[in-house]
């Protein structure tokens, strides 16, 4: 069975995913009248589950909508020892080593999934288990905050397989990891 580890985020020019204070409102610097989607809906497709870390699930649980995610979430914590009642069919809390995280999920029907989160993104890059990056490039600089990659103790070849441009400004790059 093939198994797909997809990133799909978006980042300032400077390479941070949130600003010194873990906002995201940056990410919206853009107007977008005619609420383009870019390939958000492609990407729920293509992934059977997401699996996200704490920080973003909380800031999920944050936003003053309804849960946003049709797809079952998996949240790696070790601190969350429950989850609000509207959400149990529909979130699972899980910890561990990633790779045994990962065979769990497989084990449960869920082979493609979308990586979310930043330390999350930066654990499974280190791991080398991210297969596909998809960034989104908004054209700001923030000075500082949670960067998009980490340290890795040996170096990731990706192969570029596609740009788009959104807005007329936003670029969004596609890579393969090249194993």
């Amino acid at each position: 069975m093939n198994h797909k580890n997809i990133v799909y985020i978006g980042r300032s020019l400077d390479g941070y995913i949130a600003d010194k204070n873990g906002e995201l409102d940056w990410l919206d610097l853009i107007p977008n009248p005619d609420n383009i989607e870019m390939g958000y809906s492609d990407l729920m497709d293509e992934v059977d589950a997401i699996v996200m870390g704490r920080t973003t699930f909380e800031t999920v649980l944050g936003f003053d909508i309804d849960w946003p995610y049709q797809k079952h979430v998996f949240v790696l914590s070790n601190s969350i020892k429950e989850i609000p009642d509207n959400l149990n069919e529909k979130v699972t809390i899980l910890n561990g080593k990633l790779n045994e995280i990962l065979k769990s999920i497989h084990e449960k029907g869920y082979h493609n999934l979308y990586i979310d989160g930043g330390r999350t993104i930066q654990n499974f890059l280190k791991e080398d288990l991210i297969d596909e990056l998809i960034i989104t490039t908004i054209p700001i600089l923030l000075g500082g905050g949670f960067p998009l990659f980490g340290e890795l103790d040996n170096p990731l070849e990706f192969e570029h397989i596609e740009s788009k441009v959104f807005l007329n400004q936003l670029v969004q790059d596609k890579y393969r990891r090249k194993k």
